[in-house]
């Protein structure tokens, strides 16, 4: 009976915002021939997934009416099989979180982090991707454990995991930035040490802007007694992004989860991994955190996350 209820409520949910579409815009705006189960996954605009993102390339930006990236790729891909065309709405970083926890957008997708407090304000689907903690520093500094960062100045992107992670580290200096070309702007005039950014998007500067003169480097994940001597070190291990939704998206965010899983099976999340210069044994096998991290939390106790790893 919880089972028909959910569906008889979100149909009835569907139905009514497909009326208030079409009052307000005359429907011009929702696609034709809209199945049946497409509609029941509760988008805003039935048949619609609209996207919050944030000019992130190679992980998110959009090219006309299309959003394209590692990110990008892989929520097209997904849309594809759900029957949903995907409508992109340009923000920042604060902007896509708030745009879900509002549920103003149907998804937000770039580079995001699980955490235990975003979860309780919105939905994670299963990892698209796994990030290993990665550097910017300029050529020529070699930095490879936390304690190697104390008393430095660190840059980062406002609202990024990063931030408390730098805030914990002794003496060092935090500068937040409304986006990462602020990051590598400040880190190649030398007022920044080390940048904390996603990996690609560091690869990704260094042939685009070799001015800079900077590398990636990849930290040594601090030890479990460093994380449980400072929890916000956790962040400075290899991290679980996913698909962030609105709490009340339950079937959408399911239904995205079975494409990503699916992705990781028939080898595509390795083709498009490969495809902006990652490595896919890098970021397609979690790390040992990762299960029990979520397990209990958003998870079932038995969950496993997605792995190309047999």
């Amino acid at each position: 009976m919880t089972r028909v209820r959910s569906l008889v409520a979100a149909l009835s949910a569907t139905l009514l915002l497909s009326a208030t579409t079409a009052c307000g815009s005359d429907g011009d705006d929702e696609p034709a021939n809209v199945s049946a189960k497409t509609a029941a996954l509760g988008t805003l605009t039935p048949g619609v997934i609209k996207v919050a993102v944030q000019p992130y390339a190679p992980y998110t930006s959009v090219q006309g009416d299309k959003i394209v990236g590692l990110d990008g790729d892989i929520l097209n891909y997904a849309a594809d099989k759900l029957g949903l065309k995907v409508e992109p709405e340009v923000t920042d970083f604060a902007g896509m979180l708030a745009g879900v926890q509002s549920r103003r957008v149907d998804i937000t997708i770039g580079g995001v982090a699980w955490s235990e407090e975003r979860q309780k304000q919105g939905l994670f689907t299963d990892p698209p991707y796994y990030s290993p903690p990665a550097m910017a520093v300029r050529n020529g500094k070699t930095y490879k454990t936390v304690d190697d960062l104390k008393g430095l100045e660190l840059g980062t992107v406002e609202g990024y995991v990063w931030v408390k992670s730098i805030q914990a580290v002794p003496d060092a200096k935090l500068h937040a930035y409304p986006d990462a070309n602020g990051v590598f702007d400040d880190l190649g005039a030398g007022r920044v040490d080390v940048g904390f950014l996603d990996p690609l998007i560091i690869i990704a500067a260094q042939k685009e802007r070799p001015e800079l003169k900077i590398e990636t480097q990849y930290m040594t994940p601090p030890t479990a007694e460093q994380v449980k001597a400072k929890p916000a070190y956790e962040y400075f291990q290899p991290y679980q992004t996913g698909f962030y939704l609105p709490k009340k998206a339950t079937k959408l965010e399911q239904a995205i989860s079975e494409q990503i899983d699916a992705m990781y099976e028939n080898g595509e999340m390795a083709k498009l991994v490969e495809k902006y210069g990652g490595d896919p044994e890098q970021f397609l096998t979690p790390d040992a955190a990762v299960a029990p991290a979520r397990q209990g939390v958003d998870r079932p106790a038995d969950w496993t996350p997605p792995s190309i790893a047999k």
